[in-house]
């Protein structure tokens, strides 16, 4: 870990109330406003990554088959937190050997995602595009860019994708390795141009890591998280790829990495989240299951 990013996690608390986990800054006096009901305004976002389903046994800690039923209970939470979106942080299938074959495992899974909500958003992850394209897996969801933008509300939403090696080329047909991530130029400028076009709180969704510099990071990760900063409009990046809950503040920016759904036996190893967003910029993550929650007040974001 950097100077920079252990300062910023020694400038906050953390507490548990009602079980969830929350983090702010230490000059913030009132804690009664970290825990009062979203507010009647909020957009709730549902979010899962990891679910590497594929029709074949258990591999470790990953159980494939399990993901159907996982996603069936985060299905249902969702629909009970009346989530306005919900968005696949990466990873949404298991690698195979043929097309064939990731193209089934892809059209079982996604029925039932696209069951869950008709505005819906896909990040590639590594195992997306391990033996298909990014054009055959983009065309088989129905969603046309592998990057993008969408507003919803008074926030502004930014989808990236880390998956083209450090030559530059994108993934597909089993040409990369999973350990070189990189956001290449043309993504990177038009990041900056999105973020300079909108006045909207900003909150961005990735697979691979932007926080770290190991083998689970992006390799330009601190050149990404400089247009992050620079920009002063990104609340917060959700992320997945190394299949654990993690949480990092850099630049007055949260950094929040997911729990993969794939890992563990059963339902109650199962792990996704609904994201409450306040007008006046505060975002409240309720975790279910292995999910951890947090709690980041408006004052936190970029020193406010």
């Amino acid at each position: 870990m950097s100077d920079r990013e252990s300062a910023a996690r020694v400038g906050r608390r953390a507490f548990f109330h009602h079980g969830v986990l929350c983090l702010a800054a230490a000059s913030v006096l009132d804690p009664h406003s970290l825990f009062a009901e979203p507010n009647e305004k909020s957009l709730k976002v549902g979010l899962i990554t990891d679910l590497h389903y594929a029709d074949k046994p258990a591999a470790g800690t990953r159980h494939y088959r399990d993901t159907l039923k996982k996603l069936t209970d985060a299905a249902t939470e969702f629909e009970q937190q009346t989530a306005n979106f919900v968005v696949e942080l990466g990873d949404f299938i298991d690698a195979a050997d043929t097309v064939e074959t990731e193209l089934r495992y892809l059209n079982t899974i996604d029925r039932e995602f696209s069951a869950i909500s008709r505005d819906r958003h896909y990040v590639l992850g590594n195992h997306c595009v391990d033996t298909l394209t990014k054009n055959e897996f983009l065309e088989a969801v129905g969603q046309s860019k592998s990057y993008y933008s969408f507003d919803r509300g008074d926030f502004h939403f930014v989808v990236l994708d880390a998956c083209f090696r450090s030559d530059g080329q994108p993934y597909g047909r089993k040409n990369s390795q999973w350990t070189d991530a990189n956001i290449p130029p043309a993504e990177v400028e038009w990041l900056r141009a999105d973020l300079k076009g909108t006045q909207k709180k900003t909150v961005v969704f990735a697979h691979q890591r932007l926080d770290v510099s190991n083998d689970h990071g992006v390799k330009n990760g601190p050149e990404v998280r400089q247009v992050l900063e620079q920009s002063g409009k990104v609340l917060a990046v959700f992320q997945g790829h190394s299949h654990q809950n993690d949480l990092r503040e850099i630049g007055g920016i949260h950094y929040c990495t997911l729990v993969a759904m794939v890992e563990g036996a059963g339902t109650e190893n199962n792990g996704y989240s609904v994201m409450d967003l306040d007008p006046d910029g505060t975002i409240r993550l309720k975790g279910f299951r292995q999910q951890k929650g947090y709690t980041w007040p408006r004052e936190t974001v970029h020193g406010s």
